[in-house]
């Protein structure tokens, strides 16, 4: 483990040390250092151990809930798309004969034979009194189950209306066990025979397709319809008292995500937490669901963390047993490291030492190796890129292609402010407060990357972003829509960033967004020595008291007049009062944004999201503003409120 030269130098220390009076003997400082040594390195181990356990605990019921909702959900879509296709298939050939002739009632009893589980295939129509065209039974299915075919009709006129929403295009899955007192469904297809509006209904028993559900040791598998109503659920009584689900957390979120499937953690009226996810059927609009109960999913890692800690203590223990007996042997190799450790405090990184052993002084020894290799790694990379805090500017600058001095380009500007941060901040810890905005910040500026923007500069709880500068995503047009989508996927964010919080400690936090679109000077501001990318110029003042005028218009995303002009037929908007702007002579119109109808895979937004501004208030909080009430002097006279 040591070099010759080392040695040399080590020896000549150690003379000089033995001249020395030495208030504490090297061997009693060796055990102290090497035991603390050791426990920080158990320590660590056992904490790393324990967090990957657990985490892995988790991901593994995730995807186990996620792989039983999966395969439940692609076994019902299988089947219903079978029992749909082979009745549309038994009509299809009664329509080639008479409906009373010896081939069509050889078909119907074919039908049936090959399908046990249907109980009847109805062709309905409002048209006719009675709402039926044409009835095939299964008269097995009704003997064997003791059940009297009139319950089919009785079924149908319970139901004349959703039957008349089939005929007019809207496929349907109802429950029919509440009539009938076992697992039996209905599905409603519409169907277009001859030019005619008419529907067909099959009812048959769902006991097959409960083959696929069940309540296992963590997961509970049911399927529902569009309206919430249970289809199948192991607990037979649900289905048959007609439960319904649509309040749901589970169920209310997949209908507001709008998306196919999803694995999500949500909480229950009671305040019990659970993981759930759920996939929507392509036909009726129909969705199965997987919950289990996170208490249950992550009691083995308590478990786990228990045994780790006394495990840990078992190990110190025995660890220091030995420490005295290794302290002479080891003593040299430590005085290296401390060696090591001087030159790493000196900024000389790279180390000039070889670890001959694999004991836990050779595995230190590496360790300092390449701890000196990352520091002057590390110091290399701060000195190229340490003056700039965005990838795309990073990458220019290091292909040489960003110097001294700017051009002019038209860029859409952003600025962020938190609500009463300064109140926010008085209730909190500075390491709190600092965690706060690194949680906030995160979440933020993933949205400004996603969608090609460049965060300029924090500025304490704000965000100054740019989009159009260094580069463009094609237009001016262009790079003001992805600005604008950003702020919608921030509005998304925060209202998910707000969820569970509450109180001193983690207040829930409100924002303003100002938006402004015009021509900037960017470019490289500073010395050769320190240098910062920004923009500069009056359409960045403007996009700041835009931000600013969020507070009295009781919005949260506000956009001028120049912005508007770009993306009118893209956004939906409210315009507000007219503003007089600090440094502009004539009044601006300021318009917020409510929405993207036309926008996919932003959550909140789109064909389902919100179409007024009250609508935004109500979910945010945001009052509505008394503007005969508003403050003119406020903010420095950066804005007026027109009348």
């Amino acid at each position: 483990m040591i070099i010759p030269s080392t040695e040399k130098k080590m020896s000549g220390q150690n003379e000089k040390m033995k001249q020395e009076k030495v208030r504490f003997p090297i061997g009693a400082k060796l055990v102290i250092m090497i035991s603390i040594l050791l426990i920080i390195a158990l320590g660590t181990i056992t904490l790393l151990v324990t967090l990957f356990g657990s985490e892995d605990v988790q991901i593994t019921a995730e995807e186990n809930n996620r792989t039983v909702n999966a395969q439940a959900a692609s076994s019902v879509e299988n089947e219903l798309a079978s029992i749909r296709a082979n009745a549309f298939l038994l009509l299809d050939l009664i329509n080639t004969a008479d409906s009373s002739s010896s081939f069509a009632k050889q078909a119907a009893s074919f039908y049936f034979e090959r399908n046990p589980s249907v109980a009847a295939v109805l062709v309905t129509d409002s048209r006719r009194p009675d709402g039926i065209d044409r009835t095939l039974l299964n008269t097995t299915f009704f003997l064997s189950h003791e059940l009297a075919p009139s319950l089919v009709e009785t079924f149908l006129k319970q139901e004349r209306e959703s039957a008349t929403q089939v005929e007019q295009g809207i496929m349907k899955i109802l429950n029919a066990a509440p009539l009938f007192n076992q697992p039996m469904l209905v599905l409603f297809y519409p169907y277009r025979e001859k030019g005619l509006a008419q529907g067909l209904a099959v009812f048959f028993s769902a006991e097959k397709l409960s083959d696929g559900f069940g309540q296992g040791t963590l997961q509970t598998t049911y399927l529902v319809n569009d309206t919430g109503d249970v289809l199948i659920h192991p607990d037979f009584d649900l289905i048959r008292r007609g439960a319904n689900v649509a309040s749901f957390p589970l169920f209310t979120q997949m209908r507001e995500n709008g998306d196919t499937n999803r694995q999500m953690l949500f909480q229950d009226e009671t305040g019990k937490k659970y993981f759930g996810s759920y996939t929507r059927l392509s036909l009726g609009d129909a969705a199965v669901l997987t919950t289990a109960e996170a208490a249950q999913v992550l009691e083995p890692v308590n478990d786990t963390a228990k045994r780790n800690l006394y495990l840990s203590i078992a190990v110190l223990a025995l660890s220091a047993m030995f420490v005295w007996f290794l302290s002479k042997t080891i003593s040299t190799p430590i005085k290296l490291l401390t060696v090591a450790a001087h030159q790493i405090e000196a900024g000389e990184y790279e180390l000039d030492l070889k670890p001959k052993t694999q004991d836990e002084v050779g595995l230190l020894t590496s360790s300092f190796v390449q701890m000196g290799k990352g520091l002057a790694e590390r110091e290399r990379l701060k000195d190229s890129f340490g003056r700039f805090i965005n990838k795309e500017i990073a990458e220019l600058a290091a292909q040489g292609r960003l110097a001294l001095g700017g051009e002019t380009k038209e860029t859409t500007i952003f600025f962020s402010d938190i609500r009463s941060f300064t109140a926010i901040s008085e209730k909190l810890e500075p390491f709190e407060v600092v965690g706060f905005l690194n949680e906030y910040m995160t979440q933020m500026v993933e949205c400004v990357n996603d969608t090609h923007g460049v965060v300029d500069k924090f500025i304490g709880d704000a965000i100054m972003a740019v989009w159009g500068a260094p580069t463009s995503s094609g237009s001016p047009r262009e790079d003001a829509l992805n600005c604008i989508r950003a702020a919608l996927r921030m509005r998304a964010a925060l209202m998910q960033f707000n969820r569970g919080r509450g109180g001193d400690k983690k207040p829930i936090i409100r924002v303003g967004c100002g938006i402004n679109s015009g021509h900037v000077v960017a470019g490289q501001i500073g010395s050769q020595k320190r240098m910062e990318y920004t923009v500069i110029g009056d359409a960045v003042n403007l996009a700041s008291r835009t931000e600013a005028l969020n507070k009295p218009m009781g919005t949260d995303i506000l956009i001028t007049e120049y912005t508007y002009k770009l993306v009118q037929d893209q956004v939906l908007v409210e315009e507000m009062p007219s503003v007089t702007v600090k440094g502009k002579e004539k009044p601006l119109r300021m318009f917020a944004v409510i929405n993207m109808p036309n926008e996919k895979g932003i959550p909140g937004a789109g064909e389902k999201g919100p179409t007024s501004l009250n609508q935004i208030r109500n979910v945010l909080g945001i009052p509505i503003p008394d503007f005969a009430k508003v403050n003119l002097n406020e903010d420095e006279k950066k804005y007026k409120i027109q009348s």
